[in-house]
């Protein structure tokens, strides 16, 4: 059953196919990584995606498991996918790399090698698969950019400007494209920004990476927006009279 489908189930069909289950699989952004050291999983973009999806119905539990691990990249992670995704038989299955496969740069090659592995293993269990790109790197060394980590955030400037960033980004989308799976393309978001004057490393909560938690709701609402097609705008009515309904 898909994962549009489960979001509307009724009593019966609850009985019969249970929780909606989604892995989210990914490095620090996926983790809850915010402002230098630290964790916030309440605002985290996949527990905003929960609410919305609740949102919708809330008699069907969502119960999303955190895969996302700090300074892990797609290729090193490739040893924990059955452990920490496949093993809890997913609906769902947003895949989030590339922060510090760019930082490392070993080739985009081993990269998409890496992604089409994870594609390939998720959707060979029956689970959807999105891939999310991440965020731009900051454009330049702020002056809040805290002194231990300046050194670093020179370094992430120069792989965003040089378009090492943009490369990866791109080559990801192809293996995605290749395989069927629906990108929620948040990284090309960040460019419009960008690109519209908007000072994107104030978006960014440590200066060099994570983004800040207004940005965090954004990619909920990509992979919110892929998983509802064209039932979206529905979807964002039924979830803005809950609202109202919780109000009362």
């Amino acid at each position: 059953m898909k994962i549009r489908e489960k979001i509307k189930m009724n009593l019966k069909a609850f009985i019969e196919n249970g929780a909606i289950t989604i892995v989210a699989f990914g490095d620090s952004l996926t983790y809850g990584a915010f402002e230098h050291g630290a964790v916030d999983f309440e605002n985290v973009y996949w527990n905003v995606l929960r609410k919305m999806i609740n949102g919708v119905n809330p008699a069907i539990p969502v119960n999303v498991i955190n895969s996302g691990i700090g300074g892990t990249n797609a290729t090193n992670s490739l040893a924990r996918l059955e452990s920490q995704v496949l093993s809890h038989s997913p609906d769902l299955v947003i895949v989030a790399f590339a922060l510090n496969d760019i930082s490392k740069n070993k080739g985009t090659d081993a990269y998409c090698a890496s992604l089409r592995e994870i594609f390939e293993k998720c959707q060979s269990i029956g689970a959807e698969v999105v891939f999310m790109t991440e965020n731009m790197f900051n454009t330049y060394v702020a002056d809040d950019t805290p002194e231990g980590l300046r050194e670093y955030a020179a370094k992430t400037v120069e792989m965003q400007k040089s378009g090492l960033v943009d490369k990866y980004m791109n080559a990801a989308k192809e293996v995605a494209s290749s395989m069927g799976v629906p990108v929620a393309d948040c990284y090309s978001e960040w460019k419009k920004l960008y690109e519209s004057g908007v000072d994107t490393t104030m978006l960014l909560a440590n200066r060099i990476n994570h983004p800040n938690r207004e940005m965090h709701k954004l990619f909920a609402e990509k992979i919110f927006d892929i998983i509802l097609g064209d039932e979206n705008e529905k979807s964002m009515e039924d979830i803005s009279m809950c609202e109202e309904a919780t109000k009362q």
